[in-house]
């Protein structure tokens, strides 16, 4: 347009403007379709991301065979992990990495989980869609968020008060109504919600609490890191048959943060 300006003659001012007016008619319209366009091109870009956030998560559990039973992660779950925006649920400075398949901090010394360990424990649980289920350590929200697509009720416990009010405005926000959330102490369960149809805890227990176990339903189970915290941990499957007794089994080496229980503070 910058041409067309200058080619015109001195006399003509009015047809000057007009053209000036006209340019920057076209000018306005380019940008404000080019400003409509970024956020479609960012939703795009975000399901690349995502997309590729899952394909690893495939090839990882190819390596977990043993513990899954399988070696694939369940279908409905990649489908909600590719679908759940998990951005949304890291710290603004660290969106750009919300789709790595690594765990990264969200203050408080503690992490939103590796993405494919989130799916590894969320196939674990066999969730049915009328299940009450359970989840230790809630963190960010996003474990919490997953287990929303596939229970009826999840409930939710974070002893840290400022992750727990967080994760529950977060939720709230992306209109999780199936989740409830409360800042306790998660060693010992949600009594009054209890007994539930699975149990996770994210966080790494030196041994499994018993108040989790009695919280379990028969037919029940719960899937837990246990080991010395900084040291040598095991993903840990607890069943609790429909006569009540409980069997442990070790899947693979995990790396989690500390489960931080009252007594310990």
């Amino acid at each position: 347009m910058r041409w067309l300006w200058r080619g015109a003659p001195a006399r003509q001012g009015c047809r000057t403007h007009a053209i000036v007016a006209t340019s920057w008619s076209v000018l306005g319209v380019f940008l404000a379709l080019l400003v409509a366009a970024r956020p479609a091109a960012t939703q795009v870009d975000l399901a690349a991301e995502r997309a590729r956030m899952v394909t690893t998560i495939e090839a990882h559990a190819k390596h977990a065979s043993i513990a899954l039973g399988r070696d694939s992660i369940a279908p409905e779950i990649l489908k909600i992990v590719s679908d759940l925006p998990r951005h949304e649920f890291v710290p603004d400075g660290l969106r750009g990495d919300a789709y790595a398949d690594r765990p990264l901090p969200i203050g408080y010394g503690q992490t939103i989980s590796q993405p494919f360990i989130v799916a590894l424990m969320t196939d674990l649980m066999r969730v049915r869609p009328d299940d009450v289920v359970l989840e230790v350590g809630t963190g960010s929200g996003y474990q919490a968020a997953v287990l929303a697509h596939l229970a009826r009720r999840v409930y939710t416990i974070e002893i840290i008060s400022a992750l727990a009010d967080r994760a529950a405005a977060r939720l709230e926000r992306l209109g999780y109504g199936n989740v409830a959330t409360r800042s306790g102490d998660g060693y010992y369960g949600w009594e009054g919600a209890a007994p539930f149809d699975s149990i996770m805890v994210t966080a790494a227990a030196s041994q499994i609490p018993p108040p989790l176990i009695r919280q379990l339903k028969p037919g029940g189970r719960m899937v837990i890191p246990v080991g010395v915290p900084f040291a040598l941990q095991h993903l840990v499957l607890v069943e609790r048959d429909p006569d009540d007794r409980v069997t442990t089994r070790q899947l693979l080496p995990v790396s989690f943060v500390p489960l931080t229980s009252g007594r310990q503070r």
